[in-house]
């Protein structure tokens, strides 16, 4: 009863559910068809059907409508199963200019070719039977979800040295904080990357600032202007979460060679520099390995992502924060300027350093 009590007085139940609820407690109240029927303006024979329903199939079920048999379906199985093997088939290969299927040419297709097929009934298809069909069959022929191709053989070997790499950066901060001191300068972890193309535009008129009650937005004009573009070349070390940078118009060999000699001047003597990085051709190139051939032994040690596994490396997440902060919505006047704030930032960040952390899978790693 109380289940009823809560349906009869429910804001979002179905109104003949409501309805069916107060006919059975009304007549558990009165039980006179007529009675409850006065009661609530409905026929007494509204009000036996239900009562009745109640006694033979219980009061729950008697809330609800009977199951109707309904029209029976137009389109049969055979169809659906052959217009949804049509959708996972791309447009262009049953000569469309289309890349992908629209429903409406999915559509078109059904009824012009599918009674040829032993489908007539798809003679009179519509383009919202197709997204029924689609729908029940959870397939969206229209849209495209891009996944990452595994192109490297050795891309599990190569994902663990960078793994290992990360828990070696783990245990030693791990030491340093055991003795209370900073991580020893024996050894210096560096997370390095280039973001080349970032883009130095300049607006063509002035922007104009929020206005309370007006506009609450910076307005711009749509127009701007190009300055070229700069490459920012970062490394982040692991254990102290200083960011080492240079801004180049290019990146070039002889260009990373550059940063090396800005590391090779930050740290000391003695320091052992590991660097991880990706497999660019300025990375492995033979004037790079010459440089590296002419620096003491164990001075840099190089661990390189595996192909298309940028996800790596710590210091994406970094470029992906200076996107987000610095670089959204920029406008310079000049090349020179994307320049100096570029370093700037690099400035910024370093007054209060971030020590990042890798932990996606670590405690797999040898």
């Amino acid at each position: 009863m109380e289940k009823l009590r809560l349906i009869s007085q429910s804001r979002t139940e179905p109104a003949s559910r409501v309805e069916r609820a107060r006919i059975l407690l009304a007549y558990w109240k009165d039980p006179s068809f007529f009675a409850v029927g006065q009661a609530l303006g409905l026929h007494h024979q509204t009000v036996q059907r239900c009562v009745e329903r109640a006694v033979a199939e219980g009061p729950m079920v008697a809330l609800d409508d009977r199951p109707r048999p309904g029209r029976e379906p137009t389109i049969t199985m055979e169809a659906k199963a052959w217009l949804t093997s049509l959708a996972c088939r791309k447009a262009k290969d049953l000569g469309y200019p289309h890349e992908l299927w629209t429903t409406r040419l999915l559509a078109r297709h059904g009824r012009e070719h599918g009674p040829a097929e032993g489908h007539p009934c798809l003679a009179n298809l519509a383009q919202g039977t197709v997204c029924k069909i689609l729908d029940e069959e959870e397939v969206k022929p229209h849209k495209v979800r891009y996944y990452l191709e595994h192109r490297d053989p050795e891309f599990a070997d190569k994902m663990a040295d960078v793994l290992c790499v990360y828990r070696k950066v783990k245990l030693l901060k791990k030491a340093a904080a055991a003795a209370k001191k900073k991580p020893s300068d024996a050894v210096a972890i560096i997370s390095y990357d280039e973001k080349p193309g970032i883009q130095a535009l300049a607006t063509t008129a002035p922007d104009l600032p929020p206005q309370p009650g007006v506009h609450p937005t910076f307005a711009r004009d749509h127009e701007y202007k190009r300055h070229g573009t700069v490459t920012l070349m970062a490394g982040i070390d692991l254990l102290s979460g200083k960011v080492h940078a240079l801004v180049k118009d290019r990146h070039r060999s002889r260009e990373f060679i550059e940063f090396l000699k800005v590391l090779d001047s930050v740290y000391p003597g003695h320091t052992a520099i590991h660097l991880i990085l990706d497999n660019h051709s300025a990375h492995i190139s033979k004037e790079t390995r010459a440089w590296l051939a002419e620096q003491p032994v164990g001075r840099f040690e190089f661990t390189f992502t595996p192909k298309h596994g940028s996800w790596l490396n710590l210091v994406e997440g970094f470029f992906s924060k200076l996107a987000r902060s610095v670089l959204r919505h920029i406008r310079v006047s000049s090349k020179q300027e994307l320049k100096d704030r570029l370093i700037a930032a690099m400035d910024h960040f370093n007054d209060d350093p971030v020590v990042h952390t890798w932990t996606h899978t670590l405690d797999k790693a040898a």
